[in-house]
Formats: C-alpha cells, sequence, structure tokens
C-alpha cells in the first residue's frame, strides 16, 4: 500500500472528523422574548459564523483529500 495514499486518507478523516467538531460547535439555542404580553417565549438557534466556515473548509479539505488519496490507491 502506497505510504502516500494512507497518509492523504487519514489526514481526510482527521479533517472530516474537525468539521463535524466545528459543525456541532457553531450553533447554540437562546430564548427570544415574546413580543406581547401573554405570549410565549420562543426558542431559536444562534450561529457563530466562523466556526461555520471552518467547518466548511474542513469538508472541503477532507473531501479533496479523500479524492487524492484514493486516486492515488487505484493508481497503484
Amino acid at each position: 500500500m502506497n505510504r502516500r495514499a494512507l497518509v492523504e486518507l487519514v489526514l481526510a478523516f482527521v479533517a472530516l472528523v474537525g468539521c463535524v467538531l466545528s459543525w456541532q460547535a457553531a450553533g447554540e439555542t437562546a430564548q427570544a422574548a415574546p413580543i406581547t404580553d401573554g405570549e410565549p417565549s420562543t426558542t431559536s438557534v444562534v450561529y457563530y459564523p466562523p466556526l461555520i466556515v471552518l467547518a466548511l473548509v474542513l469538508a472541503t479539505a477532507a473531501g479533496v483529500l479523500a479524492v487524492l488519496g484514493i486516486a492515488r490507491l487505484r493508481r497503484r
């Protein structure tokens, strides 16, 4: 097995795990106050944009590394 292909696939897996962790950490629930008296409060999700961008970059890197690693294995 080609060592470089294995390294690329391991890095792709690490980037994918980082993507999932970053995406999960990006959202936070918050209580929104009612607009008028007597109405119930609502729950909304607030996202932290830098973590979403990090998740998208890591997903892209994982995809590229996976394609390169698989292509390198198949070429052999």
